[in-house]
C-alpha cells in the first residue's frame, strides 16, 4: 500500500508542475503570443483548447469532464489496488497526473491551456500534461506487449518441458 501512496504522490507532483507551467504560460505567453525556442522547429505559443487531442470533441466540456473523471477514478483504483510492476506503475502514474492536470483546466476554465508548438510538422499545440499522458500510454503499451511476449514464451517453454517429460517431444 505504501508504493500506491507514493504513486499518487508522484501524480500530485506532476499535477502541480503542470499547473505551475500553465500559470507561467498564461502570465508570460498570453500577452506576447509566442516565444521562438528553435526557429522553424519549436515555439512556445499560448493556445486555449476547448476539445481534447487535436481539438476533437471541441465544445463538449460536460462530456469531456464526465468521461475524464470516470476514467481517472478507474486509473486511481488501479494504482491503489492492483499489484503491478514498476513500469506499469510509472505508466499509470503518468496518465493519472496528466489527466488530472488537464481536468483541472477543463473544470475551472472550460478550456485547457496548451503552449508547446512543434513547427516542422502540422501538429496540435500541446502541454506538459499531454506529454505525461502520451508517455504513460506508450510505456503501458510497451509493457503490455513485453508482458504478452514473455508470457507466451513461458507457456511455450512449459509445453516443451511437459512434452519432454511425457516422452512425446
Amino acid at each position: 500500500m505504501l508504493i500506491s501512496f507514493f504513486s499518487v504522490l508522484a501524480a500530485a507532483v506532476l499535477v502541480v508542475a503542470d499547473q505551475l507551467i500553465k500559470q507561467w504560460a498564461t502570465a508570460v505567453l498570453k500577452p506576447m503570443g509566442a516565444i521562438t525556442v528553435m526557429p522553424g522547429i519549436l515555439e512556445l505559443r499560448y493556445y486555449l483548447n476547448d476539445g481534447m487531442a487535436f481539438s476533437m470533441l471541441a465544445g463538449k466540456q460536460t462530456l469531456l469532464i464526465g468521461m475524464t473523471s470516470i476514467m481517472l477514478v478507474c486509473v486511481l483504483l488501479v494504482l491503489l489496488f492492483r499489484k503491478m510492476g514498476p513500469w506499469e506503475r510509472i505508466s499509470w502514474t503518468l496518465i493519472l497526473g496528466g489527466g488530472i492536470g488537464n481536468l483541472i483546466d477543463r473544470f475551472f476554465n472550460g478550456v485547457v491551456v496548451d503552449y508547446i508548438n512543434v513547427l516542422f510538422v502540422n501538429f496540435a499545440v500541446f502541454n506538459f500534461a499531454d506529454i505525461c499522458i502520451t508517455t504513460g500510454v506508450i510505456l503501458l503499451m510497451a509493457w503490455v506487449l513485453y508482458d504478452s511476449f514473455r508470457n507466451e514464451k513461458r507457456e511455450k517453454e512449459a509445453k516443451q518441458q511437459d512434452g519432454a517429460a511425457d516422452g512425446t517431444d
